[in-house]
């Protein structure tokens, strides 16, 4: 599996709404970076993305507009406009933020996210 479809994986798993799945993708060492919390550790990881499940019922996340803007051997960056759509309080919602992404190439040959950064879109 190459770096492009390791994104591909990240993003199923992240719709799957479960994070055993999602966990797979990640490499042990990933740090989140999002609008509102910085993430270090795979518990803390864990519960950010519950909780997102939990206020955003249904949620549909897509990648889109994705750039690779940095490719070597052992590591890939990505940028992209990040979608959701949901339903929060029962009703439907949607936005979109920036992200970047950075994948590395474990000693097994496997890419996995290591870094992740998410904004909302600026007014």
């Amino acid at each position: 599996m190459g770096y492009q479809q390791a994104l591909e994986q990240y993003i199923a798993a992240t719709n799957t709404h479960d994070f055993s799945n999602v966990e797979k993708v990640l490499h042990p060492q990933a740090v989140y970076w999002f609008s509102d919390k910085t993430c270090t550790s795979m518990n803390e990881i864990r519960s950010y993305f519950e909780n997102a499940w939990d206020v955003i019922r249904e949620e549909v996340y897509a990648a889109t507009d994705v750039q690779w803007i940095s490719v070597d051997q052992q590591s890939a960056t990505c940028l992209y406009t990040y979608r959701y759509e949901g339903y929060s309080n029962g009703k439907f919602v949607s936005g979109s933020g920036r992200a970047t992404n950075v994948f590395v190439k474990t000693a097994s040959g496997e890419w996995k996210l290591i870094h992740e950064h998410l904004s909302g879109n600026p007014e």
